[in-house]
């Protein structure tokens, strides 16, 4: 619980725990663009290790790593192979066209947050004058539309196979990675392995203020901090948000399977309450997302105001379709509360029926 709330919103919604804030408080610091802060450095280096590649480089946010990797990778009229369900193609305010002349081909996503194969095959462009250049296969792991699915080694391997076929590189937004390599029981860098670059989320189920990681090959780190400092990322002593990411990578990996537990718990609640819809089999990590019956004398509005009378807050996902996180703020109470909460709204505009 946080300020008295069940933000069951995001996992962006987190706060520092107090040894995060103890390590901002005595970070050792110095001018990041100059490359010359030690905090920053080490964060750095450590994100490389975990996730099995040469270099690190620390921008602001999520949106930014994407955002920085696409436009290190691709140059103006240049194709990304996307899902249709992607954050990078619905969530960040089309960047790679708007900023970076990058064209995005979406293909479905399966329901398991994957691109079909052939899906992928057939997107690939022939050289022609009228065609522009695929450059790119761009994944999500897990994948935050898809219920939180996790992408196996295995799917990874098969989609590095077929870039390498036609000459292209593989990018993973990995915002919750470490969720995905939690919930398959295999280190993030099986995940990693397969992908040319891949980017992670400190202030997500991380906990960690802000901040988020590019990981990759030495040289194309080194042309994407220059396309950071393009896009106004160049951050200065920033050591004092890099302590909290390394607190965040030390301590908070390893209790995502908590999150994970409780989401479940939520999700199996939920679906015992008449009036909502849910998949329950397909909540592998911290995200679960359900429906309201569209017969339910419901407006989603009220809904979510109904709730937040009794201090619950979730997501809006779309027209009769909602979100719920877990994460580390949010407890075993927390979730009894929440399904009481919500099987009393529920209940209340079911009654509206008999009446």
């Amino acid at each position: 619980m946080l300020n008295g709330w069940i933000d069951l919103r995001s996992d962006t919604v987190t706060h520092p725990t107090p040894a995060m804030r103890e390590a901002m408080a005595r970070a050792e610091v110095g001018d990041d663009v100059f490359e010359e802060d030690p905090t920053v450095r080490r964060l750095e280096e450590a994100a490389a290790e975990r996730m099995g590649k040469e270099a690190a480089l620390l921008v602001a946010s999520g949106t930014m790593a994407n955002l920085v990797s696409l436009l290190t990778h691709c140059g103006r009229g240049d194709e990304v192979i996307v899902g249709d369900q992607a954050h990078t193609f619905l969530s960040e305010v089309g960047g790679m066209a708007a900023l970076g002349g990058i064209h995005p081909r979406p293909i479905p996503n399966q329901p398991d947050g994957t691109l079909r194969l052939e899906d992928i095959e057939a997107a690939i462009r022939t050289e022609d004058v009228h065609h522009p250049r695929t450059r790119l296969i761009a994944l999500e792991n897990t994948h935050n539309r898809c219920m939180g699915a996790a992408l196996p080694p295995e799917y990874m391997a098969r989609v590095r196979a077929l870039a390498d076929c036609h000459g292209l590189k593989v990018h993973v937004d990995g915002a919750r990675i470490f969720n995905a390599a939690v919930a398959l029981g295999v280190p993030a860098a099986e995940l990693a392995r397969h992908a040319d670059t891949v980017t992670f989320c400190l202030s997500k189920g991380l906990c960690a203020p802000v901040g988020s990681l590019i990981c990759g090959p030495r040289e194309f780190i080194r042309e994407a901090r220059r396309i950071r400092k393009m896009v106004g990322g160049g951050m200065r002593q920033a050591g004092v948000l890099a302590a909290a990411g390394l607190v965040a990578l030390e301590t908070m990996v390893d209790r995502l399977a908590e999150d994970h537990q409780r989401a479940r718990w939520l999700a199996e609640g939920l679906a015992e309450i008449p009036g909502i819809r849910l998949e329950v089999h397909r909540v592998q990590t911290n995200i679960v997302i359900f429906e309201l019956d569209p017969r339910l004398p419901l407006a989603d509005e009220a809904f979510l105001g109904a709730l937040a009378d009794h201090r619950v807050q979730i997501l809006r996902w779309g027209p009769r379709r909602f979100r719920a996180v877990t994460h580390y703020w949010i407890d075993d109470n927390d979730i009894d509360r929440a399904l009481h909460a919500v099987a009393e709204v529920i209940g209340n505009a079911s009654r509206r029926i008999s009446v």
